[in-house]
């Protein structure tokens, strides 16, 4: 849109004439002033000019979503940005295989309970009442599965 009668959406948040070789106009049309608004709030309009000089022209559009994403992310959580929903869904992930790994273990203590011989047989096995606490502590084991895919990504910043 460079060039044209209709500025970019940062030439016309910068109150500038959009030139035709605008670095922005492929990637901010006017008709979305919010993405560069919201990209500008948080980068500054030279350091993404710096960013998108920097890459190749086919990648640049992947990396301006990039940072409209971030950006937004930031705008939600200025301190942790992306890396703080990343965050909340490990936990989620955390807390989900938790409650996989209780309802297997319920499973198999119905399946045990339905297979116990009678308890005239020395092979009798008392039933099995778990709590939270302690069937916590039995299974460990549930994020042991996992916990390669969560350690790499503890900390997203380190590719």
């Amino acid at each position: 849109m460079g060039g044209t009668s209709s500025p970019c959406a940062s030439c016309k948040l910068l109150r500038r004439r959009c030139a035709k070789d605008c670095i922005f106009a492929p990637y901010f049309p006017p008709d979305d002033p919010h993405k560069f608004a919201i990209v500008h709030k948080v980068f500054g309009a030279s350091n993404i000019s710096k960013m998108l000089q920097e890459l190749p022209i086919q990648q640049r559009a992947d990396a301006v979503n990039s940072l409209v994403y971030e950006a937004n992310a930031r705008m939600r959580d200025p301190v942790y940005g992306c890396v703080g929903a990343i965050s909340y869904l490990q936990d989620q992930v955390s807390q989900l295989e938790m409650q996989l790994a209780m309802a297997q273990a319920e499973i198999l203590c119905i399946q045990m309970q339905q297979e116990q011989p009678s308890p005239n047989n020395n092979n009798y096995l008392p039933e099995i009442q778990f709590d939270n606490n302690s069937l916590q502590q039995y299974l460990s084991f549930a994020n042991s599965s996992s916990s390669s895919v969560i350690s790499v990504m503890q900390d997203p910043f380190e590719y």
